[in-house]
């Protein structure tokens, strides 16, 4: 079941946050939620892969993972070792694969549904976060990787322990079938994945519809809709929390980014400074 919640105040924002897992058993918040924001409401969950190669996705994998770790080695010489590894390394510096991103930080997920590469479209269309329960998602998953965690006191595999299950995309996609998806903690191989808490589900090739799996198979799954009006709103919020590029993307692009998005003027300024804002808008800058 997917419940959807519309978010249209900074109060119900504060809502979004603090509706996190108590564990008596310890006496601890110990949340098993993952999150994903999108810029859009309208954007499907998908993966990068399926996106770039559409219906040749399943066909094309192998050659994308061959040519990566060809000249990726170079600077990884264990990734000749583990596919999984290949998958998450590639992912993480942009090569379309089946993963599919998460974060254990719902501020993290808000950073990423409040913002946009053009700042003029942050009040023209809806956001959404997506929110899913690990262990509500692992109950369908075949008894052994069920063991595997349960031994691990984990709900999410390492390389390692994925390894001991399976090592090969096929073998996967046949335990898997359409109606489950492991996911997998990324090995900390920079400060970014640290800073973005970031985790990685394994969509199989036969789940076809990932948001038609989460409405069917899961019960504790929400989305997000963060209205227009309010995402200027959010995105200062997390600014003033610390939550930004600058943090999320250490280094000089991410400071950059930050930067210039603290010193963007929205249209409404410009037109009551009496300038066309029109005036103002060019081609150098990527949708």
């Amino acid at each position: 079941m997917i419940r959807t919640v519309e978010i249209d105040t900074i109060a119900k924002v504060m809502e979004l946050i603090e509706d996190q897992k108590y564990n008596s058993s310890i006496h601890r918040m110990r949340s098993t939620y993952f999150y994903r924001g999108l810029p859009d409401a309208g954007f499907r969950l998908t993966t990068s892969l399926r996106m770039n190669c559409k219906h040749l996705y399943g066909e094309l994998e192998p050659a994308v993972l061959k040519a990566f770790t060809k000249y990726a080695r170079i600077e990884d010489p264990e990734l000749s070792g583990s596919i999984w590894r290949q998958m998450i390394i590639g992912q993480h510096h942009g090569l379309p694969t089946r993963l599919m991103d998460w974060t254990r930080s719902p501020l993290t997920a808000l950073h990423f549904a409040s913002t946009e590469t053009n700042f003029d479209k942050m009040d023209t269309r809806d956001s959404v976060v997506w929110r899913i329960d690990m262990r509500d998602v692992n109950k369908n998953l075949p008894q052994r990787y069920i063991d595997v965690l349960e031994r691990n006191h984990a709900f999410v595999f390492s390389v390692e322990s994925l390894n001991e299950l399976v090592d090969n995309l096929a073998a996967y996609d046949e335990d898997m079938g359409g109606n489950a998806f492991v996911s997998i903690e990324p090995p900390s191989v920079d400060q970014r994945i640290i800073n973005q808490y970031s985790f990685f589900s394994i969509i199989p090739n036969g789940m076809t519809d990932i948001e038609s799996f989460l409405s069917g198979c899961t019960q504790n799954t929400v989305k997000y809709i963060i209205k227009k009006e309010i995402r200027w709103d959010v995105r200062d919020l997390l600014d003033q929390l610390n939550i930004n590029e600058r943090i999320l993307y250490p280094g000089l692009d991410g400071l950059s980014r930050s930067i210039a998005r603290h010193y963007f003027v929205k249209r409404e300024l410009v037109k009551e400074a009496g300038f066309d804002p029109d005036a103002f808008v060019g081609h150098g800058r990527p949708e």
